[in-house]
């Protein structure tokens, strides 16, 4: 044989024998240092060109391109999305609100939960453990706007019996990459 048909034909082989680990079900696939990486990439900008993350991380585009479609098969790549700028729409408040419920009854709290996520002002919402039933982050542009969403949404939602609210005075900071 060539060189360069044996060389072919090892580029093939690795990239079968990849491709079969990454086909593997998916409650087993395990995480090596290359996903890790990729993930870590992808998550920074996910805008990345495939050709870009496969330089990045020392693959071929199409080896890279079948890691990154096993990783989104498996739902460990569950999205991708643009991250807004709160600011250019005039949503600077950040309110951080604990609602109780007068029960938690499994239909209480489906009703409840069906009924915030109808609301767009409310941004993230947790059933949690404590004094308060849920926690909730809700993005208002002013106290105002709050006050609205206050006397008009939260305080009508179903079961609500006790509404506390916090304003967050500034953003520390924010992470939407998970640590790999």
């Amino acid at each position: 044989m060539s060189l360069p048909f044996q060389r072919n034909l090892s580029i093939l082989l690795k990239n079968i024998s990849i491709f079969y680990l990454f086909m593997k079900e998916t409650s087993t696939m395990k995480l090596d240092a290359i996903d890790r990486q990729i993930l870590t990439l992808l998550q920074a900008a996910g805008r990345l060109s495939n050709a870009d993350l496969a330089d990045k991380v020392g693959l071929s585009p199409s080896a890279c391109h079948r890691r990154v479609k096993a990783l989104e098969n498996a739902g460990i790549i569950a999205d991708y999305v643009a991250i807004l700028d709160e600011a250019a729409f005039g949503r600077t408040s950040s309110v951080f609100v604990q609602v109780t419920l007068d029960n938690q009854r499994t239909e209480n709290l489906s009703h409840f939960e069906e009924a915030v996520a109808a609301c767009p002002e409310i941004m993230e919402c947790y059933l949690t453990t404590g004094e308060a039933d849920y926690h909730l982050r809700v993005l208002v542009r002013d106290a105002a706007d709050y006050e609205h969403v206050h006397h008009q949404v939260l305080t009508r939602l179903p079961g609500v019996t006790r509404v506390v609210s916090n304003f967050a005075i500034r953003r520390v900071f924010r992470r939407t990459a998970l640590p790999v």
